[in-house]
């Protein structure tokens, strides 16, 4: 049968595919719309079996913070080049990823993926449809959460970097500058715990093994080695530990004393810092 302009568009304004494949499709399904959609999915599951192994080095990172203040969640959307990531389709997807994780209040990646959209059908395969369209690989790389008293969100300019962090022990203040101050100084200083409980044990025994291993080639003598190991495990601990790292805007003072002067007690119960490249 003939495929008119018209159908084409239909197809079009219904799959969001370009031109030419909703013309290739249609002719391929005798003009049955139904038919011509699954070709699409199929195409864009083609795309997605092909292109798995390729490195997603580009995307958005975007953050939500409830209107209590109190749950937050961070989702990075990565795709393989730059300009894909700026294409209205790619952000319209990220934004709509975010949309379904407040509304469901996904717990992990894989709920938020397995969640129905508008047209019933799991956000997983939209994000199928759309690398059928565009021809790269795209993926939800990271997808978390913070639950606490008082979380704050922190989006870095480039658009490839958020942050969540969670407050506790407040005592009613206005914590919002503070919150901010910290989420930015995770942003730059990428620590690995909130303080030196949260390092794992075979982190720690590597620093203690690499501190001994330091002081062995500078001649100390072998009595000396632990003690001059755990000095270098502190200074791990400071430069690594999110409490212990120096203000970066006042290195007079640590996080931590920087909370407690801003209210006594007030400490980061947890953060997640998400970064795509």
């Amino acid at each position: 049968m003939a495929i008119t302009a018209q159908d084409v568009n239909k197809l079009r304004q219904e799959t969001g595919a370009g031109m030419m494949d909703c013309k290739k499709a249609l002719t391929e399904a005798n003009g049955d719309f139904e038919a011509a959609k699954d070709i699409l999915r199929k195409q864009g599951q083609k795309i997605a079996s092909k292109r798995a192994d390729n490195a997603t080095s580009e995307g958005i990172v975007l953050t939500h913070v409830s209107e209590d203040g109190k749950n937050g969640k961070v989702i990075a959307l990565a795709c393989e080049t730059e300009p894909v990531s700026k294409v209205a389709d790619f952000q319209t997807l990220a934004k709509a990823a975010m949309e379904t994780a407040v509304s469901t209040n996904a717990a992990t990646k894989e709920e938020l993926l397995a969640a129905p959209q508008a047209d019933g059908r799991p956000l997983q395969d939209h994000i199928t449809d759309l690398m059928g369209k565009i021809g790269e690989k795209i993926e939800v790389v990271s997808y978390q959460t913070v639950a606490a008293e008082k979380v704050v969100n922190y989006n870095h300019s480039n658009g490839k970097l958020g942050v969540l962090v969670g407050l506790t022990n407040t005592g009613g203040t206005d914590v919002e500058e503070v919150g901010k101050d910290v989420a930015m100084q995770i942003a730059a200083m990428n620590p690995i715990a909130v303080d030196k409980d949260g390092v794992d044990s075979a982190t720690v025994e590597r620093e203690i093994e690499v501190g001994k291993e330091q002081a062995r080639a500078e001649g100390k003598p072998e009595q000396m080695l632990e003690k001059i190991a755990m000095g270098k495990l502190n200074k791990f601990y400071k430069d690594n530990t999110l409490l212990n790292q120096d203000f970066v805007k006042d290195p007079s003072v640590s996080v931590a004393k920087l909370l407690d002067n801003t209210s006594k007690g007030m400490t980061v119960s947890e953060f997640k810092r998400v970064a795509i490249g």
